[in-house]
Parts: structure tokens; sequence; C-alpha cells
């Protein structure tokens, strides 16, 4: 099974999240959109897991979870990677707070007993949009910056699960499917 942990989002974000991106969509740029339902913040990418490494896996996520109180998570701000003048992939960030970071960081640690190696790179907190196709040069997305940075959308969501998540490759594109929502510890106190 391929799998990946993420943190998921209710429909309605989706949807938000969906319609602020709209004037991206619009501008005819060459960017294959995914739809609103594979929406998500990756948090660790697994890769192809046998069956049988699926309840050490859980368990270690839910010790990890179990210690992790539920947060809130701020999403805002439209980019791309490598650069928004020659995207591969189109994003909305996250907040990188010091809960996101941790809860990222402790994933690490716990997952690497497992089998898991942890990541190396910087983490950059984001929310996939859509990836442009590898032929398209640098001209095709003439403007995308300042269109993007002229988007003001912001939006807060509680966290109180850390998904399992199964990637199921498609001729129609991938699809996802949650295996298991594991429950942070509590919900953060209202302000």
């Amino acid at each position: 099974m391929r799998l990946f942990l993420a943190l998921t989002f209710p429909d309605h974000a989706r949807a938000r999240i969906h319609e602020a991106a709209g004037p991206l969509r619009a501008s005819g740029v060459p960017i294959q959109w995914l739809e609103p339902d594979r929406y998500h913040l990756t948090l660790k990418f697994l890769g192809d897991v046998r069956t049988d490494r699926l309840p050490p896996l859980e368990k270690a996520v839910a010790r990890v979870a179990g210690a992790t109180r539920a947060f809130p998570l701020s999403l805002g701000g439209f980019g791309a990677f490598p650069t928004i003048r020659r995207p591969d992939v189109l994003w909305l960030g996250a907040d990188p707070t010091p809960a996101l970071r941790c809860l990222k960081q402790d994933l690490e640690w716990g997952l690497a007993p497992h089998g898991f190696e942890r990541e190396s790179r910087a983490f950059h907190p984001h929310v996939t949009l859509g990836r442009a196709p590898v032929e398209e040069g640098a001209g095709a997305f003439r403007g995308l910056d300042e269109l993007a940075a002229g988007l003001d959308f912001r939006l807060e969501l509680p966290i109180t699960t850390v998904d399992v998540v199964r990637s199921h490759l498609k001729k129609q594109g991938e699809r996802y499917s949650i295996l298991r929502s594991i429950p942070l510890r509590s919900v953060p106190p209202r302000d």
C-alpha cells in the first residue's frame, strides 16, 4: 500500500480553498488542477508499506498523536515550488507554527525506529493545488506571480487528528482514502 500521513480538511474548508484559488484556475496557466477532495497537508510520505507493517506504524503515530495537543492550523498565501515563475507545484501555504513543526518532527522521530527514514529537507507546509506539465516553459506562467500575490485568503481550522492515508493510482489520477484517523490529545481552549 502506498501511504502517507496527512492533515485532512472537512468538505466546507476544501470548498473555500477551491473557491479562493478560482482566479488562478481562470488565468489559463497550464496547470493540472487537483479536485478539492484531494486537498490535504502532507506530514510524511511513507511510500509502499506492507500490510503487516501497518499496526506498528499506526501504534507509533498514535503515541505521537496522544502526546500532541490539538491546535489551530492557519492557511493562507499562494506560491509554488521551485518558483512561481516556473512552477512544478502550485500551492496554498500553511503557517509553520511551533505546534505544526513539533508534530512533524515528533512523527519523524517516532517512525524512524520502525524503518521510516527521517526527512532531511526543510519542512514547508502547504496544500498542493495543482501541478505544471514538464514541457511548459517559463513564459507560459507570465503574470502568475502578481496574480498569486494579489489573492488575499486566510482560513483557520482546528486540527484534531493525524490521518493515515492510502494513495490509489488510477488512470484518472490519484485518489486518496483515509485508513485511520488518529486523534490528538485534546481540543485547545477557546479564547
